[in-house]
């Protein structure tokens, strides 16, 4: 049922009659398709289901090439992405028309489920915004980080999670709480690979995130660690090209005071709260999704 998204999707974009939009459309990457599973599972494989994966799905691709823009990012999936490819403006031209016609599908839904995803829009949109504002210097505030993760990726998993259960008539506030846990601890779990994982394996350097201005959680952990000159000289790393030898103190400075290990079980945490929820409500299926997500390698 997976393809059944793919194709509504195409069919939404081919509705627009724009050869050079269609074009486009079809350079993005094939992603997981994270949210649509989480429908699927929560409401079946219903075409009501369909409509409103697809909905999602655009409005999260719309955000993707807003963030590559953003983030003058070359790769996306580890391919070239839109704005690297055909430049900056049809890259937010490509996501403004996705999130138009997005809202304009939701016109056709329930005016709740419509209020629910558009909400998570804002907040998706308020998190870009302080996510901007977080990386123009180096910053030690975990609260402003967990409140800009919920935004930027929770908000919009919390509302599919959620409209799933309008769709099954499940007790939504539960189901609303297990996507919010799984948006923060992926979007957790994403910040710690581009630590961990080799640059092959995530399509952009190492330590991408950081040479960019962003200060995740290890980095935060890591500064708490350090002493006042090595907390000097790890801030006069920020939004720097690294060296091989400056990636190197990192890691090993990472190593030494496990902060890894610590912002993975932060992660973690949220995963086995998760699972509670959808235990007590027998939904052993969405446990089975949680646990895949902490234990990802990409």
């Amino acid at each position: 049922m997976i393809s059944a998204v793919d194709r509504r999707m195409e069919q939404l974009i081919e509705e627009l009659k724009d050869k050079n939009l269609i074009d486009l459309y079809r350079k993005l990457p094939q992603g997981k398709k994270l949210r649509t599973k989480l429908i699927f599972k929560i409401a079946g494989e219903s075409q009501e289901a369909i409509d409103v994966a697809s909905t999602i799905e655009m409005i999260h691709l719309a955000s993707l090439l807003h963030d590559d823009v953003i983030d003058n990012a070359t790769t996306r999936r580890g391919k070239i992405s839109v704005n690297a490819s055909d430049g900056d403006k049809s890259a937010i031209m490509l996501g403004d028309i996705l999130y138009s016609k997005a809202f304009y599908e939701l016109t056709d839904m329930s005016p709740q489920i419509a209020k629910i995803i558009s909400n998570a829009v804002v907040l998706l949109s308020l998190g870009e915004l302080a996510d901007v504002r977080l990386s123009l210097k180096f910053h030690t505030d975990k609260e402003a980080y967990l409140k800009m993760l919920y935004q930027k990726t929770a908000s919009l998993m919390e509302a599919t999670a959620e409209v799933g259960a309008i769709l099954a008539n499940k007790d939504r506030e539960i189901f609303r709480e297990y996507g919010k846990n799984l948006g923060i601890a992926f979007q957790m779990i994403d910040d710690i690979l581009d630590i961990t994982a080799d640059s092959q394996t995530l399509g952009k350097p190492a330590l991408h995130d950081f040479i960019e201005g962003k200060v995740t959680l290890p980095y935060i952990y890591l500064y708490q660690s350090l002493d006042r000159e090595e907390r000097e000289y790890l801030k006069s790393l920020h939004r720097k090209e690294l060296n091989r030898d400056e990636i190197a103190w990192i890691k090993g400075k990472m190593g030494e005071n496990r902060v890894v290990e610590r912002a993975y079980g932060e992660a973690k945490a949220l995963i086995e709260e998760a699972i509670e929820l959808m235990n007590s409500v027998g939904e052993e299926g969405l446990s089975d999704i949680a646990k895949a997500m902490i234990e990802r390698e990409f």
